[in-house]
């Protein structure tokens, strides 16, 4: 599968402003032969969606004042 973050330029880009401080101040201190597995982690927390999925619709299906438990039946 092909990523769209092609560059560390694209990953930073993608980045909020204080995750970029993050991110700056972990690629400074990565040894080279740990930049593969640091970018991946990276890559992935930038494009994983969940952001844009909270802010899209955060409260939609949610019912506030409710547990989950209160509509179970008492089975013993």
């Amino acid at each position: 599968m092909s990523h769209p973050l092609r560059t560390i330029r694209d990953i930073r880009e993608s980045l909020p402003e204080d995750q970029r401080r993050h991110f700056d101040a972990e690629l400074a201190d990565t040894e080279i032969e740990a930049l593969p597995k640091m970018l991946h982690r990276w890559v992935t927390l930038s494009n994983d969606g969940f952001e844009q999925f909270l802010l899209s619709r955060p409260f939609e299906g949610l019912e506030f004042g409710a547990r989950s438990y209160d509509e179970q039946t008492d089975t013993e």
